[in-house]
């Protein structure tokens, strides 16, 4: 069945009527300042490279719903094989390789792909696994072939031979991308994103910039390029490593920033810390620079505080909130979380992370770690909600939210609720809902500490701590078995402060509120361990692992 994902079509116009605009600016070179030179794909360029992927994927067999591993980094051949796979209604598999090699492996073959993609590194794990690939039955190199034969990006054409056939539009609820969690807070989940979900992402990420045309990105994640080169961006891709975002060069952002006129970015914390802390010590100036998102983990006040500083008194900067599950599920700009909101969250309200996007719904169920498969199940465990003082685990539905997960099959239990023709998903996530409609999250459900006296949530206890001058940041984790556990609070300082003072501070400050008053143990780590993917969510099983071999010793 020959057929395509209709949004492509936004992609097409652009290249008709644009056909000479930038599409992708890359890094290539180095020019004598030291700074990166740049070269560009055209639009045109973009959708002419495109389909003539599609073309030589076609005759290889490659058609709609082939699941197509794809390992890539980010550059123009990521976004010319990623359009030639949309436009013949293939199935993308992407996957953090940061996981390492073992997961990894695990993760893509439970796939069971037919068709596999990658550069010569990733090629060459291929072949010495290969019963982890038995089904691939088409390759392609993008990089220089080795010993393993099959064609090479390099090797085709960039234009098609001939027209392309006719395609109709795929249905909106068949698979488009399968697209891995982390498995930075748990076992990594193969999330399948229908054509359905992701045409609303376009509509939903427009929405959230008030209808206003990017012009051009400054792009972190290859999922926000393909979503802002469908509405018209020139999207700048910066030097920067995918599974080590915290150690890119922020000279080197700035610089691709003023040098394009970059009008709007999606960043990590990861990346905006050391950003922010350039343009402080460089007095640098972006003056095109009109909006700010930040997402991954959450992004601490300070730092959004200090870009209000540092740039344009009109620069939105919003925190947003999302997962591989829906992206994104709500955001909230730095003006209203100046208004009180940072205030109530040093005082252990958890972090505001805004209203829900677009269309979007979301609701509390009591916390729990067994499945609740029907809606029927979760009203009868509402009382519950009394116990944990309102607070419950975030459920979201709406056109953007996955509804399956392709694997494993007992994620779908443990993480969707039917309700008649809604799926909800479960977040995992452990937030309140105020009486504006603002999500306050408080932390991940699995890394909750339930002590005898009640549960205790990391991000609510965690914003209270890291007011304590010398803190950089601190994470709550439990020792012992859940029921019994003890509450201990990690701690990492920042460069000079002095450790002993600063521990003295947070004793002194736990007994100010009942929200910290059972944590005794405070323990200084000399840098905490975070996720692969945006280097900034805390991996708090590691350090409670480190908390109970400290807390044993002494």
């Amino acid at each position: 069945m020959a057929t395509y994902w209709e949004a492509i079509d936004r992609f097409r116009a652009f290249a008709r009527t644009e056909p000479d605009r930038e599409a992708v600016i890359y890094p290539d070179g180095q020019n004598p300042d030291g700074l990166p030179a740049y070269r560009h794909l055209t639009y045109r360029g973009l959708d002419d490279w495109s389909d003539a992927i599609a073309e030589q994927l076609t005759a290889a067999g490659v058609t709609h719903g082939t699941r197509t591993i794809v390992l890539v980094l980010p550059s123009p051949e990521l976004y010319a094989i990623l359009f030639g796979l949309l436009k013949l209604g293939a199935v993308p598999v992407v996957i953090d390789p940061g996981m390492g090699v073992r997961k990894m492996l695990r993760c893509l073959r439970a796939v069971d792909a037919e068709a596999f993609i990658g550069i010569p590194q990733a090629q060459a794990l291929r072949v010495l696994f290969r019963r982890s690939f038995r089904r691939v039955r088409t390759t392609l190199t993008v990089g220089k072939r080795w010993f393993w034969g099959g064609p090479a990006l390099r090797d085709w054409e960039r234009r098609p031979t001939e027209v392309a056939p006719p395609r109709t539009p795929a249905a909106a609820d068949d698979v488009l991308v399968i697209g891995f969690t982390t498995g930075s807070t748990g076992p990594a989940k193969a999330v399948e994103l229908t054509h359905g979900n992701l045409a609303s992402m376009i509509e939903q990420v427009d929405a959230a910039r008030g209808h206003i045309p990017p012009d051009t990105s400054l792009i972190t994640l290859p999922l926000v390029g393909i979503l802002d080169l469908l509405l018209g961006s020139r999207c700048v891709l910066p030097p920067l490593i995918p599974s080590k975002v915290g150690s890119t060069d922020p000279a080197q952002v700035a610089d691709a920033i003023a040098k394009f006129g970059v009008r709007t970015m999606f960043a990590s914390p990861a990346l905006l810390i050391p950003l922010l802390r350039y343009l402080e010590e460089h007095a640098v100036e972006l003056p095109t620079l009109g909006s700010i998102y930040s997402g991954g983990a959450p992004v601490p006040d300070w730092c959004i505080a200090g870009l209000r500083k540092v740039l344009r008194e009109d620069v939105l900067v919003y925190a947003g909130y999302g997962s591989t599950e829906a992206l994104p599920m709500s955001t909230i700009e730095s003006r209203e979380l100046f208004d009180g909101l940072v205030d109530r969250a040093h005082r252990g309200a958890g972090t505001c992370i805004g209203r829900p996007a677009d269309r979007v719904n979301a609701r509390l169920v009591a916390i729990t770690d067994a499945p609740l498969p029907t809606w029927a199940r979760v009203e009868e465990l509402a009382g519950e909600l009394e116990t944990s003082r309102g607070i419950g685990e975030l459920v979201v539905s709406g056109p953007n939210v996955s509804t399956h997960y392709y694997w494993p099959e007992s994620a779908n239990a443990a993480g969707k609720i039917v309700d008649g023709a809604v799926i909800w998903h479960r977040t995992g996530d452990l937030a309140w809902i105020d009486d504006h409609g603002r999500i306050w999250f408080c932390g991940r459900k699995s890394q909750r500490v339930v002590t005898a006296n009640g549960p205790m949530f990391t991000v609510q206890v965690e914003q209270i701590f890291n007011t304590v001058a010398g803190v950089a940041r601190t994470a709550l984790v439990g020792v012992g078995k859940r029921g019994t556990q003890r509450p201990v609070l990690c701690v990492e300082t920042k460069p000079g402060a002095d450790a002993a003072s600063v521990a003295s501070k947070l004793r002194a400050l736990a007994t100010e509120s009942e929200l910290t008053r059972d944590i005794a143990e405070f323990l200084v780590h000399p840098g905490f361990p975070v996720d692969i993917r945006h280097n900034a969510k805390i991996g708090r099983e590691q350090l409670a692992a480190w908390a109970a071999e400290k807390v044993r010793i002494r």
